[in-house]
């Protein structure tokens, strides 16, 4: 130890006492320099930068987990800017009531049954057949699924873990695989790859669902790097809290509604890179990226604890009714 410092000490008596105070202000011009051009650079986006023309991609976008929350209010943010859709979920009813309320003389739509916790070879046949030959210049990757409630690992049942990568993981690759081949070929598309919140931090008692989105992230990061330059763009989009019908979430400053989100998403679309485009959003993100990363985890880990406690006593009390929730 005693030898380093002489070393380190024998290196500063090298130099003059005044450059280090002009070395200080210099790295510190540019740890300036480089926060207000991430501000510039995010103004920009935020606020100037003009929104493409959706339809240059193509006729078609193509929605997962269209019936409701962010899915379907992509669905009908899309259809305002003039695109024709194909829905897909699980549930025809719903699909067949998204797709009647946003049809349009402008705008068609369609639709395609798919249980997206199977999505096995048949399956994926079926999709495909239902997209055969259609000039498809969007696609929302948008169909997921988390936990019930946060909880350890070895609480989750054998059916929650494989959904988990089932309809966060293989749904986006499978479509994605169907979908960007022929964006290549035309030289024009854009896939939007919905991810979370959790993907950019440690979730404990998220931890599969949070892995399950960062590697949506990345994915959808080295796919963009891949095809740009034959004209398709990759873009992975990571919301926060929105107020859906499954978040269970009031709407509030930093949590929008589901047609608030995709309002802002679709102006988005078209640039590609990992975004957040709901401002507040991105906000939070900074932070969380500013803490130290055992504070963060304690934080999360203590709220997600909270929350798994609630869902517990909430389980116990439906089972004591008999599985019915309480009036």
């Amino acid at each position: 130890m005693s030898s380093a410092i002489n070393a380190v000490i024998a290196i500063l008596e090298k130099y003059p006492e005044e450059p280090l105070p002009a070395a200080l202000v210099a790295v510190g011009i540019a740890v300036v320099s480089k926060f207000a051009i991430g501000f510039l650079c995010a103004l920009y986006r935020y606020l100037l930068r003009p929104s493409l023309d959706l339809t240059k991609f193509g006729k078609y976008a193509v929605v997962t987990g269209a019936t409701d929350g962010i899915g379907r209010a992509y669905a009908v943010a899309l259809s305002k800017r003039g695109m024709s859709l194909i829905l897909i979920s699980r549930t025809e009813a719903r699909l067949k009531a998204v797709a009647d309320e946003i049809d349009s003389s402008s705008a068609k739509t369609r639709y395609i049954v798919c249980d997206y916790s199977n999505f096995d070879g048949a399956a994926r046949r079926r999709v495909m057949e239902g997209l055969d030959g259609l000039d498809i210049g969007i696609l929302i990757n948008n169909v997921g699924v988390s936990y019930r409630y946060p909880m350890y690992y070895h609480e989750l049942s054998d059916t929650e873990v494989g959904d988990i990568v089932g309809m966060n993981v293989n749904s986006t690759v499978h479509m994605t695989k169907m979908i960007i081949d022929g964006m290549a070929s035309r030289r024009r598309g854009t896939i939007v790859n919905v991810s979370s919140g959790s993907a950019g931090h440690t979730m404990p008692l998220l931890a599969e669902y949070g892995a399950a989105k960062m590697f949506v992230e990345r994915f959808s990061s080295s796919l963009d790097a891949e095809y740009r330059g034959r004209g398709v763009r990759v873009q992975c989009q990571i919301p926060f809290y929105v107020a859906t019908k499954l978040a269970k979430l009031r709407k509030s400053l930093t949590v929008p509604t589901a047609d608030e989100y995709a309002r802002m998403g679709v102006r988005w679309l078209g640039y590609g890179g990992v975004v957040q485009p709901y401002w507040l959003h991105g906000f939070q993100g900074w932070v969380m990226s500013c803490l130290p990363s055992f504070i963060l985890e304690r934080g999360v880990m203590s709220m997600h604890d909270g929350i798994r406690r609630r869902g517990i006593k909430k389980d116990a009390k439906l089972a004591a009714g008999g599985g019915k929730k309480a009036e």
